[in-house]
């Protein structure tokens, strides 16, 4: 988990596209980098005051989510599109999408702190908020654990110490009862779609590829090098899925899914081993991955 603090110490739609796209920026650092990093950040926590993040703006859904699942929701003044869960966050007020602010409506409302999503935000973004004099902090989740900790972190960043402890506990609690019972299950291969035109899937360093390894799945193009890899209809054929999962902005499954019956000599098609999962379920970093992982294992056990 990639975890930084700047500033002193006092998921079909356009937008639905927009956020796809969103999951293809890639994070450039070296481990030096990153571990130096999280240690400053752990000495930050530690010099931080609750009061400090009582006026919050989350710059993503996902962390809207996290936030409230610690019990910091009445401490968000302003969020960003899409962040509708738990139902109170469509109350808060926007300003605006995850990758485009307005930088003067953040000010009016005099946040004490600014939490972001590393990738999702932009460096850009990231570093006007730092110039205008704002406390930022910002982070990313590239594993299921990275998830708990999280929860622990914006925990102890908001004073709800003992409700992040918790949710943390709980979310491994189910994390583990989940890797019980797929531990043994028998590999199959995968491809996740985000998208049709053009074929767009994840590589193996993405949060939803630990989601298809928890779930005894092998993702097919784990090897690839960009997080959010373009692919063609030929490189697919030629390495076989067992299953095509689509990501979905609705519990309906996506028209292009049935694009696929074309292609029948891809085992996927020729089993009609076709699925969708609801993309809130899987591209937002917060405890309902887990919901998306469940489905996700059920889906794969089916196709067994």
């Amino acid at each position: 988990m990639r975890v930084l603090i700047k500033g002193i110490c006092s998921n079909v739609s356009v937008f639905a596209l927009t956020l796809i796209f969103a999951l293809a920026v890639t994070l450039i650092s070296s481990s030096y980098a990153q571990e130096r990093a999280i240690s400053s950040n752990e000495a930050q926590l530690n010099k931080r005051q609750p009061n400090e993040a009582q006026r919050i703006i989350s710059l993503a859904p996902h962390i809207t989510e996290l936030l409230f699942a610690v019990g910091a929701g009445n401490q968000i003044v302003g969020t960003v599109s899409y962040s509708d869960y738990p139902a109170q966050a469509n109350g808060i007020p926007r300003i605006g999408s995850h990758n485009k602010f307005n930088y003067e409506a953040i000010l009016a409302l005099r946040p004490t702190l600014v939490i972001g999503w590393d990738s999702g935000n932009g460096a850009e973004s990231i570093n006007r908020l730092e110039q205008l004099g704002l406390h930022v902090y910002y982070f990313e989740s590239h594993s299921l654990e990275d998830v708990a900790t999280s929860l622990l972190v914006l925990g102890k960043l908001t004073g709800n110490v003992v409700r992040g402890e918790l949710q943390a506990s709980l979310f491994h609690q189910r994390l583990n009862i989940l890797k019980a019972r797929y531990a043994k299950s028998k590999p199959i291969s995968v491809y996740y779609q985000l998208w049709n035109e053009p074929q767009m899937t994840i590589n193996d360093k993405h949060l939803i590829s630990d989601v298809i390894r928890l779930c005894g799945g092998h993702n097919i193009f784990s090897d690839a090098v960009p997080l959010v890899p373009k692919v063609g209809i030929e490189s697919i054929i030629r390495r076989a899925p067992e299953v095509i999962i689509a990501a979905g902005m609705s519990d309906d499954p996506p028209e292009w899914l049935g694009d696929w019956r074309e292609w029948s000599s891809i085992p996927a098609v020729k089993y009609n081993n076709l699925y969708h999962v609801h993309s809130d379920l899987l591209h937002r970093h917060s405890p309902r991955i887990l919901d998306g992982a469940d489905r996700m294992c059920e889906i794969l056990s089916a196709a067994r």
